[in-house]
């Protein structure tokens, strides 16, 4: 519609130009008004607007987090984002390949046709044992990096028995729906062996609907418990914002994320009726009222801007090509190796390892797209929310909150390759950029006054 309305305006304009009162075309010519004008030359765009300068107050701000803390937020970051995924990938790879070449995946998909001749529930019977061989295989690396460096980072505060309570948890979760999803999909390639990956992709799309939909309700409850926030003038505020914005929200809910971490986070999550707006206690305790609401601005505007449906779109893009990628790339391995791992068709359960493996090194490779595609909905939640709140001094201080996980100014490849969300540097010239532009408006005029 946006670009049939400079037309659909133009057309008005010469509607009512064309019907003007019959008495003023009759009342003859008049002298044409004439007015003195102010000629002036604008400023370049970016230019700073009187005494403040967005970059400088940019780099202030940075420079808050600085010495020590600056170097461990930087080495959390570069190992966590940028050195783990390969560790991960290369584990995954390694595992699969040993399940394969020492026969393990044969000699399970056996085991599951010797007890029942239907092939729907050999997958079944194979899938499960599977997910666990995979699950206790990776379990040392999940151990490090989710627990032991997490501590001495500072940034876990579960005990390890309550720790290994929510792997359980999210074990369990993995074999429902690997179970469930697996089934399904091998009956699929059964169906369709030339276009299965086509029909699959589209099942996984459906899946990954249905889990953003039943998330906030069903899923995240299993691990934290969920509570309204008490009334006070922060959760009045928040609503008001929200209704305002169009957002189907009665209430507001307070996460118990300390009882994990103390990273700061909210989200306004689900779709289609399961719709919630959720503020963690870390940001609660850590925030001031202007940070915690600047923060659900950026929230409110990943759903006000349909982020959720877009990024299923351009996430089942991504899935897309990534089972189209499975189907060529099985193809090939299956006739170089099938003979050694027992692998018959990639309709035979025994070849899943490699189809975890396949879809591991293509996640990789995709990784810079996915983190685009994040990255780009977070940049537009950013301008949404300092737009609706109208706070750019509390998002950057709540920015320099976020940097004893996320390094706050990477290289520009950097951030591109591995950042899922902007980096502080660019969220903060973000807000300083826009508060150069509104300096003149009575809320701006009167909030904090940025360093310098």
């Amino acid at each position: 519609m946006a670009k049939f309305l400079p037309l659909l305006a133009a057309l008005v304009f010469a509607f009512f130009a064309l019907s003007a009162p019959a008495a003023a075309q009759q009342s003859g010519p008049a002298a044409a008004p004439t007015a003195t004008i102010d000629r002036h030359e604008l400023p370049p765009i970016g230019t700073p607007q009187g005494a403040f300068d967005p970059q400088k107050a940019t780099a202030a701000y940075l420079a808050q987090v600085s010495g020590t803390a600056r170097e461990r937020s930087d080495a959390y970051f570069e190992g966590h984002d940028e050195v783990l995924p390969f560790v991960d990938a290369l584990y995954m790879i390694a595992i699969c390949g040993l399940v394969l070449w020492f026969r393990v995946s044969a000699a399970l998909r056996d085991f599951a046709v010797r007890q029942t001749r239907s092939r729907f529930w050999q997958a079944s019977l194979y899938v499960g044992p599977m997910i666990l061989i995979l699950a206790v295989a990776t379990f040392p690396l999940t151990l490090y990096e989710s627990f032991f460096r997490e501590k001495s980072y500072g940034l876990m505060n579960q005990t390890f028995l309550a720790w290994f309570k929510d792997q359980l948890i999210g074990l369990g979760l993995l074999l429902i729906i690997g179970l469930i999803a697996l089934t399904i999909l091998y009956a699929i390639i059964r169906r369709a062996p030339r276009t299965w990956w086509v029909w699959c992709a589209a099942v996984a799309i459906g899946f990954s609907a249905f889990g953003t939909m039943i998330e906030p309700v069903v899923i995240a409850p299993l691990f934290n418990h969920y509570s309204p926030l008490p009334e006070s003038p922060l959760k009045t505020d928040i609503l008001r914002i929200a209704r305002g914005e169009g957002i189907p929200a009665d209430n507001v809910y307070l996460v118990d994320a300390s009882r994990q971490s103390d990273r700061i986070s909210a989200n306004v999550s689900g779709f289609m009726g399961t719709t919630r707006v959720t503020l963690n206690d870390n940001l609660l305790h850590k925030g001031t009222h202007d940070e915690v609401l600047a923060v659900l601005g950026h929230e409110m505007g990943h759903y006000v801007l349909d982020h959720a449906l877009w990024g299923l779109v351009l996430g089942g893009l991504v899935i897309v090509l990534t089972f189209g990628f499975l189907q060529g790339a099985f193809g090939g391995l299956a006739n170089l190796f099938g003979g050694n791992w027992d692998v018959r068709e990639v309709s035979d359960p025994a070849g899943f390892p490699l189809l975890v493996a396949l879809f591991t090194a293509f996640s990789l490779l995709m990784t810079p797209v996915n983190n685009w595609i994040t990255r780009s909905a977070a940049i537009q939640a950013d301008m949404f929310g300092i737009n609706a709140v109208r706070k750019p001094d509390a998002f950057s201080s709540v920015v320099l909150k976020l940097a004893n996980y996320r390094k706050l100014d990477p290289s520009p490849w950097e951030e591109f390759i591995f950042y899922d969300h902007p980096s502080g540097h660019t969220r903060i010239w973000e807000m300083m950029r826009w508060k150069a532009q509104h300096l003149d408006d009575p809320d701006i005029k009167a909030g904090p006054v940025s360093p310098q």
